[in-house]
């Protein structure tokens, strides 16, 4: 086999490696050095085939490690909050609240991958998948066996988050689009704790 074609070989399958692990490293540099974080979002919920689309608004706020909150302009009076052992849903609306272990609720999803502060491969098989509309993107394959989520989608403009897809085992995309970034603001850790309010229904396990 003439030498030319196993160096060019050889490079093709290096060149490869180093693409697979493009992904990982860009997520290890936003990750680096990251104990707060602050944005604002645009959520999109695309059902299977993608026939109905539903929206909402709000802000992002995360202390790593374990906690966050996502508080929702519209619809108004929801929130999701994670205080390091159990995330809680509130809505108003139907004067509910609802609960779940952390571990259990966090499973395979972008949440797991931003507050988590080990490893993103000890969670996620990394994949870089290059450049499209102007961001960088990678693909994120949960590990867990058990996880609703089939993968993850984390794409950035520059060295900065732009956005998080999420793609469910029902076909179910859900998107956050985040504008304002504020990498390592002061957060009051009181934004990271809840106490149902009194006479409301609260669901849990």
């Amino acid at each position: 086999m003439p030498r030319v074609f196993l160096v060019a070989l050889g490079l093709l399958f290096w060149n490869a490696a180093l693409s697979t692990n493009d992904g990982a490293q860009r997520l290890t540099r936003f990750l680096d050095g990251l104990n707060t974080l602050q944005a604002e979002f645009l959520q999109t919920v695309m059902t299977t085939g993608q026939t109905q689309n539903m929206t909402s608004r709000g802000t992002f706020y995360l202390s790593r490690p374990g906690r966050f909150l996502w508080t929702y302009d519209e619809p108004e009076g929801q929130f999701v909050v994670a205080d390091g052992s159990r995330v809680w849903l509130y809505d108003a609306d139907l004067e509910q609240v609802s609960h779940q272990s952390q571990d259990a609720a966090l499973k395979g999803t972008p949440a797991l991958l931003l507050s988590d502060t080990g490893p993103v491969d000890r969670h996620f098989e990394v994949v870089d998948l290059g450049s499209r509309i102007g961001l960088e993107w990678v693909e994120l394959i949960p590990r867990a066996e058990d996880s609703e989520i089939i993968k993850v989608l984390v794409a950035f403009r520059g060295e900065t988050l732009d956005r998080l897809e999420m793609i469910d085992s029902f076909g179910q995309v859900t998107r956050f689009e985040f504008r304002r970034v504020q990498r390592n603001p002061e957060l009051a850790a009181e934004l990271f704790r809840f106490d149902p309010p009194p006479a409301i229904d609260i669901l849990g396990r």
